[in-house]
């Protein structure tokens, strides 16, 4: 027997280490009752899947991160949400990508897992899977808030896709303020799962796909290890960084905390990677190679961090 373990992510970037209390707070806040609610589902013998979703959905419900309800905007001024979700031990996965009225993405990549022989669905398709099932769903309106509407804008004057929480320039520090979500969790048994969900970069491409619903690359677990990646997504996918945590342990012997150092110094994207990951003994890490990332961890044995930049 081994113990439960969880992390999970609001995203990570260039977060300005005086970054406004009316900002910094309320992301705390989040990641402490989502990091409580993870706790409470595994001490009760919930499923590490059932899990990851859960804390998963609530990060998506809060409009502070980039994911569901707070996602930033693409150049057209629209919203297109990508999700996935991965059980370890059976390796069954789903990933959605291109969601424009979807609540909660990650459950809908639950449900293309469980309900198709597939594992991506995209775009239209997607919307249409989601209506057939009943899954909740609103006007794009619902998620797009005023602070995104003014990123775009801000991007664009600057001509340039935006990264998280990398701002134009340096006098708008102060506002960038979104990132990826995601989570892992390994039960007693040692049985993992991860999940990750985004509303991609501000001012991109309409159509653009990043790491998130890629598994191997955005999400990814074995039955190792579980892996979130943040970051910047292009550089990612080329890394395939979670895979290469799980690679690293099972094919050089590292250990959990060692790989997921390697992949993030060596193959995910310099300046803007964080992965969180657990694994099956109940280890958790949360590396990353920018200012800051939103985190927070907990295991069975009784150590909990909440944290955004180095040594804090």
């Amino acid at each position: 027997m081994v113990g439960w373990a969880i992390a999970l992510h609001g995203g990570g970037g260039e977060i300005p280490i005086d970054l406004p209390d009316e900002r910094r707070i309320p992301r705390e806040m989040a990641l402490r009752h989502c990091l409580d609610l993870g706790v409470s589902a595994l001490k009760s013998g919930k499923p590490p899947l059932d899990v990851v979703e859960l804390v998963v959905r609530e990060l998506e419900n809060h409009p502070d991160f980039n994911a569901g309800k707070g996602s930033v905007l693409t150049a057209e001024g629209t919203v297109e949400m990508e999700a996935s979700i991965m059980d370890g031990k059976t390796k069954r996965c789903g990933a959605v990508m291109g969601l424009t009225t979807v609540i909660n993405p990650i459950s809908l990549a639950r449900l293309v897992m469980q309900k198709t022989p597939h594992i991506n669905l995209a775009f239209a398709a997607a919307e249409a899977f989601a209506r057939a099932h009943g899954v909740e769903t609103a006007e794009p309106s619902h998620f797009i808030t005023l602070e995104n509407i003014a990123r775009l804008k801000q991007a664009k004057e600057f001509n340039r896709v935006q990264l998280d929480y990398t701002a134009p320039t340096p006098r708008e520090a102060g506002d960038s303020q979104t990132g990826t979500v995601g989570c892992v969790a390994v039960d007693r048994a040692g049985n993992l799962a991860a999940a990750t969900s985004t509303g991609g970069y501000v001012n991109k491409m309409a159509g653009r796909v990043g790491d998130t619903p890629l598994i191997g690359a955005g999400t990814y677990a074995n039955h190792l290890c579980a892996v979130s990646t943040t970051g910047k997504g292009e550089e990612i996918i080329r890394g395939t960084v979670a895979k290469e945590v799980a690679a690293l342990m099972e094919y050089k012997g590292l250990s959990l905390t060692d790989a997921a150092a390697y992949a993030v110094d060596q193959s995910g994207p310099i300046g803007t990677c964080g992965l969180i990951a657990v694994s099956a003994n109940g280890e958790v890490t949360m590396p990353f190679n920018s200012t800051g990332m939103f985190r927070a961890c907990a295991t069975e044995d009784g150590y909990s961090e909440i944290g955004i930049w180095h040594n804090n």
